[in-house]
């Protein structure tokens, strides 16, 4: 919590909108690879239509490969951006291990997807949380005035006024 305040709103906003573009672009990814482009070529053309600060990284990323760099070092580089984390380790995993790139890419949308559903569902239930207070502040003296008031003044009447 105090390293979030620390963090400038730029960079907030930044890993706010990378989150929200990862599934997109690891689809977009996914998509170029299954219909036979290099790492490098799918890594340019998902940073070229995201665009934004994922897309900075992602053309990075392209022209290191293009260059000849070593795949699991350039993707692991990354990594330092929590936003980009499980993609960095996505890549970084299946580049040493060998796996088909385009499935580690589909479960990964799959589960930045799902994060993000799940963090929208605690926001709405937190919204909900913090509105009770304001809500019986103010139903509470209109409950009082026109429930319990008239009730103790009709009481107050029968045994006053016998």
């Amino acid at each position: 919590m105090y390293l979030s305040r620390m963090e400038s709103q730029q960079t907030r906003h930044d890993r706010h909108r990378i989150t929200a573009d990862l599934p997109f672009a690891a689809d977009l990814m996914a998509a170029c690879l299954l219909a036979g482009r290099p790492v490098s070529a799918a890594t340019e053309i998902a940073a070229t239509a995201i665009g934004g600060p994922l897309g900075h990284r992602l053309t990075w990323v392209s022209s290191q490969l293009r260059l000849g760099a070593d795949p699991e070092p350039t993707w692991a580089t990354l990594a330092k951006d929590p936003a980009m984390g499980q993609l960095s380790r996505a890549m970084s995993r299946a580049a040493q291990s060998g796996a088909p790139v385009a499935d580690v890419l589909t479960r990964l949308s799959d589960d930045a997807r799902e994060t993000s559903r799940a963090a929208s569902v605690a926001s709405a239930r937190r919204v909900g949380v913090k509105a009770v207070a304001p809500l019986g502040l103010c139903f509470l003296p209109a409950f009082v005035l026109l429930g319990i008031i008239p009730v103790i003044a009709g009481l107050a009447s029968t045994i006053v006024i016998p």
